[in-house]
């Protein structure tokens, strides 16, 4: 189990020598969960830009530098800890608005609710190598996502689970075993956002770095893979790094429900990926793709949880199903700058290519390019920063079909954003994006955000 723990590291974003010197015991159960991530995504994944420790820290501890507002809940959460089970919570909340352009000057207030519920099967007292993970979300208010004429959505974090409503749904309960020290096996419901981790981007859900689609995975999945549903997947390692992964998923989106009810009534999607680890410059990266492939039924207007689709469902004519979709996808991450004092902190470029049938899939090809990580201000060593642009060429089936009803157009957009540490458990993101719209009657879109975060 111990060469395990080592194929994690080295298969993250930090430079995996040095943190592995640096875990303890305790953290070494916490890096097989961080293989459990690993596993399923379709998508390089590594450790989110903001400045982690290498081993977790008490819980309590002065209110202004503890890890969690809440801190140690009266000596319980390091016991629980100490026994297996770790709780996560968080809230964040959004000030959003279309500032110019778009389809409407709109501006809203709203906010989710995260609880991540992690258990140690061997530290629970029942098997080594077994691992659940459960995530309860809660979203509120309304976003501006409508209102840009975008179909990738500004603000990703309120379309999903659902898009404008107030629920609170459990979308994963994953459960992983680890049968030797090259192969894993896990399934259950998974979140699939929560499998996407790519280095620098601040994570796929949109609280802690970017916030566009655009720029938090590889959009052209978005026909293919959905948001909260059945799954299983194996992984593969070799010379203690992840070679190669298999997923297998239902085609339907249940985020909300149990998914029982449809359960494989629309046939199977499947994600495979190879990766590699590179260390060019002498500091980490990794270069990676692979595809996805749906024997299931679609129209290039069906509702998929990444796209904002519903004008289009409005105003354009029915399309005819299409039996079978497939993408192809790249992914890279490289690290260009590591501090030498603390490796986790360390800021660097990544980027996406993917490639689609074109129909049932309303994108044909995406791509992105952005630079992100831990702030290169010596003295803000929780920041954390991001630029990035991408591109999302809709397919000639949808741009052709009605022109004249609602014409569609490619879209492409840049974002910026600081992300502030107040407190290790309280962060502030000012956040600037420029976007013009897949709508063509949209002109381009100026929107503002500020996100406020809170770990409790």
């Amino acid at each position: 189990m111990r060469s395990l723990i080592l194929g994690v590291l080295a298969f993250s974003a930090l430079p995996a020598q040095s943190l592995a010197q640096e875990m303890s015991a305790q953290a070494g159960s916490d890096a097989i969960q961080r293989l459990v991530d690993i596993a399923a995504v379709p998508c390089l994944p590594g450790e989110n830009p903001a400045p982690t420790p290498p081993s977790p820290l008490p819980y309590d501890g002065p209110l202004l530098t503890r890890q969690n507002l809440t801190g140690d809940w009266l000596g319980s959460r390091d016991s629980l800890r100490e026994h297996g089970v770790t709780w996560d919570i968080y809230s964040t909340n959004f000030y959003q608005g279309v500032a110019s352009g778009g389809l409407q000057d709109n501006s809203q207030f709203a906010g989710r609710a995260d609880y991540y519920l992690n258990i140690d099967g061997q530290k629970a007292g029942l098997w080594e190598g077994l691992f659940i993970n459960l995530h309860g979300e809660t979203t509120f208010g309304q976003s501006v996502n409508s209102s840009t004429g975008t179909l990738l959505p500004v603000n990703l974090s309120q379309l999903v689970p659902v898009p404008n409503q107030d629920v609170t749904a459990l979308t994963r309960v994953k459960v992983t075993q680890a049968l030797s020290e090259n192969f894993i096996v896990f399934g259950g419901k998974l979140n699939l956002l929560d499998e996407f981790n790519q280095p620098f981007t601040g994570g796929a859900r949109g609280v802690n770095g970017f916030m566009n689609a655009g720029l938090l995975f590889n959009p052209v999945l978005a026909r293919t893979v959905p948001y909260s549903t059945f799954g299983a997947g194996a992984a593969y390692l070799k010379n203690m790094q992840l070679v190669a992964s298999v997923l297998v998923l239902d085609t339907a989106n249940t985020p909300t429900t149990t998914g029982f009810e449809r359960f494989f009534q629309n046939g199977v999607s499947v994600v495979g990926q190879l990766n590699m680890q590179t260390s060019f410059f002498n500091l980490p990266g990794h270069q990676g793709g692979g595809f996805s492939y749906s024997n299931g039924q679609y129209a290039a207007l069906d509702t998929t949880a990444f796209i904002v689709l519903a004008r289009l469902q409005q105003n354009l004519p029915a399309f005819a199903r299409q039996s079978g979709s497939w993408s192809l996808f790249y992914a890279f991450d490289q690290a260009l700058w590591v501090s030498s004092e603390n490796p986790s902190r360390s800021w660097g470029a990544f980027g996406n290519l993917g490639l689609s049938d074109g129909n049932p899939n309303p994108i044909r090809w995406t791509g992105n390019i952005g630079f992100g990580g831990a702030s290169p201000i010596a003295s803000r060593k929780l920041d954390s920063f991001g630029m990035g642009f991408f591109y999302v060429g809709l397919s000639d089936n949808i741009k052709n079909f009605a022109p004249r009803a609602l014409p569609l157009r490619d879209e492409h957009g840049v974002e910026l954003f600081y992300n502030i540490g107040v407190t290790p458990w309280c962060h502030i993101t000012p956040d600037f994006q420029v976007v013009l719209p897949g709508q063509a009657q949209a002109s381009t879109v100026l929107a503002l955000a500020l996100r406020a975060k809170i770990d409790f």
